[in-house]
């Protein structure tokens, strides 16, 4: 017997073999259809009896491993083989006429394969008719009326070796002895009588023992060690699909009345002789200790192998009995035991093997291991086998097969195929069989001509393995990954394998591993603002009390991913990922973009190019939202080595992020500003730079006034409704006098509403008046004629101590020039506020900032005021002693007087009559009109007023003749 039975197992010794074939030609798929009703009838309770008889059936068998059925009688087929044929029958389908309509027996007819509704009751008549044989095989063969000397009985291969021996000898005779007892003992357990084959065994190891027949001595103890399983385990030892249930033929107390393993006393009482043959056994029947205890059978099933071991031909049957051994130690929950076992097995040689035989063995060996826990090793036979079925002497070697016992060797090697499994904390298993066992995937896979399953199967290895991989290994993988999605682009579809198993996709989270993800808030000029008296109208609440647990906890979890800002329908929106790479090459990011959801989103694919081990590297992702509501950014989507990867971020571990959702609002104008003076990289204190759409620079010298047109063009898709304008003198040490900046915006809002790609222009005059004085404490000193002048705007932050006429340099000296070349600044912002569009409906407007930055630079100082009495009491004389501080001839002139001409750092005196200045007569501001808090704000106003009559009596200009003019 060349060709074991791996589905052996212990109960089998219990069964009667029937084969079932067909006759003529019959469609394979109708014979298999019959065949497997006929299967399903494997177990019969016979009529007028306790028992039950069970059938195992096989569509092939090879006559040799019938031969070996006196030696284990489950082996004999009790159908179409002459030499063991018990009974027949035929099933006729499709057979019209007279002979259909006769009545036989042994013969069934059968309209079409359809329509044959007896035939489970037909198969149960042909096993009660091999029952009636069974039993009077058993009771022929366990009774010697003749007193003819007992047979004996033999295995193939001991026949030539018995040839000539003396049958008359003592030794001879207990072996007929012995192997016949064994043989009945075979017969009562296929017959349903338990404890009689339990009895037969034990006599039958006594003979057998005493004598060294060694073969049949461990056939005795294996046929005791099958009766003692079926008695501790009914239900059988080949696992749940296999056990053992009552037919359906079988009356409803039949389970009651006979189960198997119960104890029966149906010997014949015939059957009583003086040979030794039938001794009688009915003192042992219903003693527990003919039954095996647990451990004992698996005792006597290793010396039963150890026998069979003595024997080269016996390898099929020692082999069948190691399986037989484990799957009962795997009931035993004994794995370490049963691994020996298997680890025999592995040994037995059974002579040349197919490799198909090969590629059985080697897989049932890993089902086995899987059957007591041993996954790995399960794995490791598995892989054999799937090895075995590519093996070099196959002239058409099988990749699929070896494919599908490649993915079941997976579960072995703690490798799954889903990346999720890969993202939940410390790696599982041996990294360098998993890399090794998923090259091998990928090898077969493209042996199958599947191109599509190798980059799946390339991209997980480089996504979980990829922290295992030399650097050599990665450029080799990732080498053969280009060349492979050059034929088939990776993507991320499922795919689907033909037995229905399904490879999720593999995202390449590490290609590159992100770090960090930040939505961004709309550059300062783009940001939405809403209307201070709307600010209120969207907040509302579901509950009526301050505080509810449910609200603030559902609010709790909305603020740890939304954020704080908007972004606008239409405008261009950015978030910025913080990305590393960890190749130890240069890494190529093609069409990597943003993955939302909510709102109708176009995101704009980037490239990029990583260089090698970068660290963290600021990538920039950007998008336009369409539509208005709430939109969440879920992740990215990446293209790397041919392979398309969407990447979301709840998978992705140690991310920080801000938050994902942001409100976007309806769609608003969009203002590009112009000026006609040249721009300026100077950013205004205590602004920053982003605060700005944009700075102008320009230098005036002191009194001077410019013109600055602007250009306002609507770039946007919306129409601009409305305009306004403000200004905002920022923080500085010099006092301002007059308006710094002013327009008149009229115009400007003739011309709206704005549509997209018009423009309008805006004048706005720059007005410099700072301090011309040179001099502290002036006007408290100025009594030289005992007429107090006071109120003249010329304080300074250049300011000295006054002295007296004598310790002043005399008229026309020089000052030091560095006191008087300090360049001033003044800076100031425009503020435009508009809005249109759906997004004003929403009480929403854009702001756009213009920074403006004024150096000034002196023109003339005042280094000394004085007054002279005049011919006249009602005037006086002003004497001002002017320094021209510039590099540049200068006239200066009053009302009524001639020019002054200064040269360059050159000092005057100018004298003016004025009529005097009758300050009680400027009317004096009320408190409770003037918005003033305190008495020196009061003070200051008053001095304004003062000045600005001075000012409008005196009208002093002055003109550097080269190129500019101012006023004081």
């Amino acid at each position: 017997m060349s060709v074991p039975d791996y589905m052996q197992c212990a109960e089998d010794h219990q069964t009667v073999l029937v084969l079932v074939q067909p006759v003529g030609i019959v469609p394979e798929d109708q014979f298999f259809k019959i065949y497997k009703r006929i299967a399903g009838v494997s177990q019969v309770s016979i009529r007028d009896s306790q028992r039950l008889l069970y059938i195992r059936y096989r569509h092939h068998y090879l006559p040799e491993n019938n031969e070996w059925g006196d030696f284990q009688t489950h082996r004999k087929v009790k159908e179409v083989y002459s030499s063991t044929l018990y009974d027949s029958r035929l099933l006729v389908f499709g057979l019209q006429g007279e002979i259909a309509e006769q009545q036989r027996t042994d013969v069934a007819f059968y309209h079409s394969f359809e329509d044959c509704p007896d035939v489970e009751r037909r198969v149960e008549d042909f096993v009660e008719s091999i029952f009636i044989v069974l039993e009077s095989k058993r009771l022929d063969r366990a009774t010697d009326k003749s007193g003819d000397k007992i047979p004996l009985l033999c295995v193939p291969f001991e026949k030539k070796d018995f040839v000539g021996l003396d049958t008359d000898s003592r030794h001879y005779k207990k072996r007929c002895q012995g192997r016949m007892r064994k043989h009945v003992g075979d017969l009562c357990l296929q017959a349903g009588m338990l404890q009689d084959a339990l009895v037969h065994y034990h006599m039958a190891v006594e003979l057998l023992r005493g004598i060294n027949d060694f073969l049949w001595l461990g056939a005795a103890l294996e046929g005791l060690c099958s009766a003692s399983v079926i008695f501790h385990y009914p239900e059988g030892t080949a696992g749940k699909t296999a056990g053992r249930k009552p037919n359906i033929s079988q009356p409803a107390d039949a389970g009651k009345r006979h189960r198997p393993g119960a104890q029966e006393v149906l010997i014949d009482p015939g059957a009583l002789t003086a040979n030794g043959i039938s001794a009688d056994t009915s003192t042992e029947i219903g003693r527990a200790k003919n039954c095996l205890s647990s451990e004992d059978i698996i005792e006597k099933y290793k010396e039963a192998i150890s026998y069979y071991g003595k024997y080269k031909n016996a390898g099929v049957i020692e082999l069948e009995a190691c399986v037989k051994a484990v799957r009962v130690l795997a009931i035993q929950k004994r794995a370490r035991e049963a691994s020996e076992f298997l680890q025999n097995a592995v040994y037995i040689n059974l002579g040349q093997l197919s490799e198909e035989e090969k590629i059985q063995r080697y897989s049932i060996l890993s089902e086995l291991y899987e059957l007591i826990g041993f996954r790995r090793k399960s794995a490791f036979f598995k892989r054999v086998a799937a090895m075995q079925c590519v093996a070099p002497t196959i002239p058409e070697p099988g990749w699929r097969a070896c494919y599908k016992l490649l993915l079941e060797t997976l579960p072995g090697y703690s490798l799954s195929l889903d990346p999720k499994d890969f993202s939940k904390g410390t790696h599982r298993g041996w990294a360098a069989v998993q890399v090794r066992l998923l090259h091998e995937l990928v090898y077969a896979s493209r042996r199958m001509g599947n191109p599509g399953l190798s980059v799946r199967h390339l991209s997980f290895l480089l996504q979980t393995m990829l922290d295992f991989l030399s650097d050599q290994e990665k450029k080799e993988v990732t080498q053969s990954l280009e060349n492979y999605t050059s034929k088939c682009p990776g993507g991320m579809e499922v795919i689907t394998l033909p037995d229905g198993l399904k490879l999720p996709p593999v995202p390449f989270t590490k290609l590159p591993i992100v770090r960090s993800v930040k939505l961004l808030n709309l550059p300062v000029s783009l940001r939405p603002h809403k209307v201070k008296g709307l600010l209120g109208q969207n907040m509302s609440t579901a509950s009526p009390f301050i505080y509810s647990p449910i609200i603030m906890h559902n609010r709790g979890e909305e603020r740890c991913k939304k954020i704080d800002f908007q972004w606008v329908q239409g405008a261009v929106c950015e978030v910025q990922l913080m990305v590393y790479n960890p190749m130890p090459y240069e890494l190529r990011v093609e069409n990597m973009s943003l993955l939302t959801s909510g709102v109708e989103f176009e995101s704009l694919p980037a490239a990029l190019s990583l260089p090698a081990e970068s660290g963290l590297y600021p990538v920039t992702l950007v998008g336009v939202p369409r539509t208005a509501g709430n939109i969440t950014v879920n992740g990215y989507r990446t293209s790397v080595f041919g392979v398309t990867s969407e990447c979301m971020l709840e998978a992705l571990a140690g991310v920080k992020t801000s938050g994902c959702l942001v409100e976007v609002i309806p769609s608003l104008p969009r203002l590009q500003l112009g000026t006609s003076i040249p721009r300026s990289a100077h950013t205004p204190q205590p602004l920053s730079k982003e605060e700005l759409s944009s700075t102008v620079s320009i230098q005036l010298f002191n009194g001077e006034t410019q013109q600055m047109t602007i250009s306002l063009e609507n770039i946007g898709s919306e129409d601009i409704e409305t305009l306004e304008l403000t200004s905002k003198t920022l923080s500085t040490k010099e006092k301002v006098f007059g308006e710094f900046l002013s327009w008149n915006l009229d115009e400007a809002l003739s011309h709206l509403p704005l549509k997209p790609g018009q423009a309008l222009t805006l004048t706005v005059t720059i007005t410099v008046k700072l301090d011309f004085s040179g001099q502290e404490n002036l006007l408290q000193d100025l009594n030289d004629d005992g007429i107090s002048v006071t109120g003249l705007p010329i304080s300074s932050p250049l300011r000295q101590v006054l002295k007296s006429r004598s310790e002043n340099k005399p008229v026309g000296s020089e000052p030091g020039k560095s006191e008087y070349s300090h360049v001033k600044t003044l800076e100031a912002v425009l503020n435009f506020k508009y809005s249109g569009g759906a997004g004003k409906v929403e009480g929403y407007y854009r702001e756009l900032s213009l920074g403006v930055h004024v150096d000034v630079e002196p023109s003339v100082f005042f280094t000394r005021v004085s007054t002279l009495p005049a011919t006249s009491t009602r005037q006086c004389h002003l004497l001002l002693d002017i320094f021209n501080p510039t590099e540049h001839e200068l006239t200066v002139n009053a009302k009524n007087n001639q020019d002054l001409v200064l040269h360059a750092s050159e000092c005057q005196r100018m004298a003016i009559q004025v009529d005097k200045f009758d300050f009680e007569s400027l009317p004096q501001p009320k408190e409770e009109t003037v918005p003033y808090t305190n008495p020196k704000q009061l003070e200051e106003h008053r001095q304004h007023a003062q000045g600005c009559q001075i000012n409008s009596k005196l009208g002093i200009c002055w003109n550097i003749i080269s190129f500019c003019s101012g006023c004081i």
